[in-house]
């Protein structure tokens, strides 16, 4: 049931994402960064961890997923740091993905011809 619900919640924001895609004039980096931002909005109102907890992967594993991991860090330290919290929280709780990005890239650099499209 695990697999089922992980795909049916990932399945539905992609759907979202397409329709943005598909029916406005939305930029995909737009998109991009409106997911993020929701992911953060829908942690600040308690919406999103009983979304992750029932979609798991689905739910985390998307860019939504990576908004609500900065709002969760951001929210941790702030209570152990104060306001020096809000600064440093956010890199902290998502350091490793923002790692393994910045790795992922530098070797598909290295593997491929980068340049521009023709």
């Amino acid at each position: 049931m695990d697999y089922l619900n992980a795909f049916l919640c990932g399945g539905i924001l992609c759907a979202i994402g397409q329709i943005l895609i598909d029916h406005t004039r939305l930029t995909p980096a737009r998109i991009l960064t409106g997911y993020v931002v929701a992911g953060v909005l829908l942690s600040a109102v308690g919406l999103y961890q009983p979304l992750a907890d029932w979609g798991g992967a689905g739910a985390t594993v998307p860019l939504t997923g990576f908004g609500h991991a900065l709002a969760r860090g951001v929210k941790t330290a702030v209570a152990e740091q104060g306001w020096l919290g809000v600064l440093t929280g956010g890199l902290t709780a998502t350091a490793g993905g923002i790692a393994a990005a910045v790795v992922s890239a530098v070797l598909v650099a290295l593997i491929f011809k980068p340049g521009d499209k023709r």
